[in-house]
Parts: C-alpha cells; sequence; structure tokens
C-alpha cells in the first residue's frame, strides 16, 4: 500500500517553551523524526535564562499524524508546547484575492473620468454596441470560475461555501500563469437549469466560463447548454484541462519509446468526468485502439451492461475487439494504462501483462492506481498526479494556456481542435531530445508554457473561424 509522504499540504509550526540546557533540542528533534515527521525550520523567538522559545516547522502526513507528533512532543520533559499553527490554514487567513483598480482616483478630476458623470458616455457607447465591452470593461481579459461545489477536489459534495478556497486558488493561478483576471463564483443552487442560467445572468461581465469542480454526470449537461446558449469560451476544466495534459503527456512518451499513437492501444480505468474526456480527446487525437474500465469491468458495448448514457457513448467508440473480463484481462499486451479511478488497484503481475515500453499513467490522488517504485521496475514510463513524483499530470499545465489563447482572439467557444492543439503546444515545450523517463511533461513554473499554448489555441481558433479578432484586437 502507498503512505503519503510528509509534505507541503500539510505543514505545522510548533512553538516550544524549551528549558535552556544542553540536549533538549535535540530530544525533540529524535521525537519529530521517530514519529515520521521532517522537520524544516528551526526558528529561535526569544531567548531567557532558564528558557528558549522555538518555532519547530514539520512537514506531516495529515492531520492526525501532526497531533501525533505534537503530543509526542508535549510529553518530553522540560518541553511545553505553547501553539501550534497550521501553514496551509494561515496562507488562506482572509482568503487568497483582493481586487486593485488599475487607474487612481487623487483628486476630483480623476473621479469625474472613472464615474459619473465622464463613464455615462462609454454607458451609451456600450449600449450602441456591446463589442465596445471588450475595449472598455475588464470583460476582455475577465474570466469567472463557477463552482455548485457538488465535486470539490476528491471531497465529494462539500457545498458552495466550502468551494470558495479551491476557486480562489485556481483565480490566483490564472493571475500568476497568464495575467488573467479570474473571479470565484460558487452557487448555492446545484440544480443544472439553475446553474445554466445563473451564468447566463452573469455572462455579460465575462469575457468566459471556467466551470470547476461540478459533479458528473449534470456536469455534461451544464457545459454543453453553456457552449451552445454564450458567444464566448466556457469549458469545464475537471473533463478537458485534465485530458489535455494526459495527451500532452502521452505524444511525448510515445516519442521517447519509439510508439506512434496510431497504432497503440490504451487501457483507461475510470469513466467518470476525467476519464470521458480523457477518452474522447484521445480517440480524437488518432489512438489506434481503447479500452475502457470501470468498476464492473471492460465496458462492452454487446453486453448488456447498467451503463449510464454517457458510458454507453463509451462503449459504442472503444473496445472494437470485443474483449470482455476485468482490468487485469484488458491490460494484457496494453501499451498504456491511464487510472482516474482508484489507489493501488495494478499489482506488478498486471503491469508486466503490458506490452514492452509500457506506459503508465496512475492518476488518482492522493493515492495513485500503483506505488509509484513499483510502477516504475516494471513500465517504461510512468507519471502520476503527485506533486513528490516524476511527471506530474497537472491541469494547471493546461488551463491558463488554453483560455489565454481563447480570449486573446476573443473566440466563440473552445473547440476539439483548439483543445488539441493545447496538447500539441503543451508537449512541444520539451524538445525531443530533453525527453526522458522522468521528464515527459515540463514543469507547472516553466514560463514557456503558457505562449506555447496560447499560441497554439489562437491559430486552431483562427482556423476553425471561431476567432473574432487577432491577437491583442
Amino acid at each position: 500500500m502507498t503512505t503519503p509522504s510528509p509534505g507541503i499540504a500539510y505543514t505545522i509550526t510548533i512553538r516550544c517553551q524549551i528549558e535552556n540546557r544542553p540536549g533538549m533540542l535535540g530530544s525533540i528533534a529524535t521525537a519529530i523524526g521517530d514519529s515520521g515527521g521532517d522537520i524544516g525550520a528551526i526558528d529561535i523567538v526569544r531567548v531567557d535564562r532558564n528558557h528558549i522559545t522555538r518555532d519547530i516547522t514539520v512537514r506531516v502526513q495529515d492531520e492526525l499524524h501532526g497531533d501525533r507528533i505534537v503530543r509526542r512532543i508535549s510529553v518530553l520533559p522540560g518541553v511545553t508546547v505553547t501553539n501550534v499553527s497550521d501553514r496551509v490554514f494561515l496562507m488562506h487567513q482572509g482568503g487568497k484575492l483582493t481586487v486593485h483598480g488599475r487607474v487612481q482616483v487623487k483628486n476630483r478630476d480623476d473621479l469625474s473620468l472613472i464615474y459619473t458623470p465622464g463613464v455615462a458616455r462609454v454607458c451609451r457607447a456600450i449600449a450602441r454596441d456591446e463589442e465596445n465591452a471588450f475595449s472598455l470593461t475588464i470583460k476582455k481579459n475577465s474570466l469567472a470560475v463557477v463552482s455548485d461545489g457538488s465535486a470539490v477536489l476528491g471531497l465529494g459534495n462539500l457545498g458552495a461555501a466550502a468551494a470558495i478556497p479551491v476557486m480562489e486558488g485556481k483565480a490566483v493561478l490564472f493571475k500568476e500563469l497568464a495575467d488573467i483576471d479570474a473571479f470565484p463564483i460558487c452557487l448555492k443552487s446545484q440544480d443544472p437549469d439553475v446553474i445554466v442560467a445563473t451564468v447566463e445572468q452573469i455572462a455579460p461581465v465575462f469575457g468566459a466560463i471556467n466551470l470547476e469542480d461540478i459533479a458528473a454526470p449534470k456536469c455534461f449537461a451544464i457545459e454543453e447548454q453553456l457552449v451552445e446558449q454564450l458567444d464566448i469560451p466556457v469549458m469545464h476544466d475537471d473533463q478537458h484541462g485534465t485530458a489535455v495534459v494526459v495527451l500532452a503527456g502521452l505524444r511525448n512518451a510515445a516519442t521517447l519509446v519509439g510508439k506512434r499513437l496510431d497504432q497503440m492501444r490504451v487501457v483507461v480505468s475510470g469513466a467518470g468526468v476525467a476519464g470521458t474526456a480523457i477518452i474522447f480527446n484521445l480517440l480524437n487525437a488518432g489512438i489506434a485502439e481503447i479500452t475502457a474500465v470501470d468498476r464492473n469491468g471492460i465496458l462492452n458495448a454487446t453486453e448488456d451492461q447498467d451503463l449510464t448514457p454517457i458510458q454507453r457513448q463509451i462503449a459504442e467508440r472503444t473496445n472494437r475487439e470485443g474483449r470482455r473480463g476485468s482490468l487485469a484481462d484488458a491490460l494484457v499486451g496494453a501499451d498504456v494504462f491511464i487510472g482516474v479511478s482508484t489507489g493501488n488497484i495494478l499489482t506488478p503481475d498486471m503491469v508486466r501483462a503490458m506490452a514492452r515500453d509500457a506506459i503508465v499513467f496512475a492518476l488518482a490522488n492522493p493515492v495513485p492506481e500503483g506505488d509509484p517504485e513499483m510502477l516504475a521496475q516494471h513500465a517504461r514510463v510512468v507519471a502520476t498526479g503527485r506533486s513528490d513524483s516524476p511527471n506530474q499530470i497537472n491541469n494547471a499545465l493546461s488551463f491558463p494556456g488554453i483560455f489565454r489563447g481563447a480570449l486573446d482572439v476573443r473566440a466563440a467557444r473552445i473547440t476539439q481542435r483548439m483543445r488539441l492543439a493545447a496538447a500539441e503546444g503543451l508537449a512541444g515545450v520539451i524538445g525531443k531530445d530533453e525527453l526522458t523517463e522522468e521528464y515527459i511533461v515540463p514543469s507547472v513554473f516553466n514560463r514557456d508554457i503558457v505562449p506555447a499554448i496560447a499560441a497554439a489555441v489562437a491559430r486552431a481558433a483562427r482556423a476553425e473561424g471561431v476567432a473574432r479578432a487577432e491577437i491583442g484586437g
């Protein structure tokens, strides 16, 4: 079984009042190490004749692990724990976003220009032609990150308020990585019709809509309706953002092992939101054959399986060889495994049964479908969704550049062709001579990513006739 390692997502700072005598810090460090904690910074807060107060920062596995370490320190002779703070919660105090004006208001003239009476002329210009909103308001570079909180990360239906931190984080990434002004919009209603109607009503302010953390199967219908009814780009990132990164990683992995996409058989485990988009994206990219598997086994259109409408569509477009059985049966001779399902379902025998130079994308989080070290022993290329393993498949690699490109040319929508172009743009950030088994996707912080994807998306939008302006127009 894979056990999460101490990581930055669970970092605590323990303030201890320690008797001022030799060996005390060593005893605390030993207690932390023996308990599985990873010590980071150790800072002195104050010193007097009898005591030293220190802040000790420790990476832990989870909240319970942190509590155990604190209790272990608390019983040490001569040590008093006075406070414990969580770095994640400190980072979120007061939220992660604020609003700054692009113009300053220093005097009466400034006020007249940005507000009444001057603003009235701008309002009339937009009333005459709504296209002017793209040049005279924030619309040109603004985006709504919309969620109903029904599928927050892997935590389930937590509701709108609990979704705010995720949408705030997404907005920060849009600004930091692509200079897009994004706003978290978390809706109380989880009724698909209400969600669609609400987004339609707020759409005039925004140049694009990013749907996020909305549960299946309603997410499919919500996206489809909004794409049809709005004249701005709409994308459900949980579906398409992940699918773009998977395709980019697979392109580079295939190049590395010397295989062609149109000659590969791919097994996809998980037919939910991400799995569905991955499957359709791979089919459109020319993958030779896909075998889709869910908890009940291989999806097969010729069998009397209890399938959802989306699963039925998948079954009708995959498994042309008519395979039956379990995941283990599907993997025999497969070139690629892509998992968006459940942790620890792959065994060494299952990976060994795959084709030569197997490629395994075990993307379940936080525990992947197989232990990364085990997978690396039997597969040529391994990727996960984890930041502490090579080849992290992270949708943050794709969504900033996709929306940057769409906004740059004022695209009316994001098409399949644009998403395929995004995958090619992302894959191309790594040169063929740079590819290794541990480097098939770039780091999120590679500043070449967004321009490469944006340019590819913009070209595809113009070629498909959905662009309404030249870049920057």
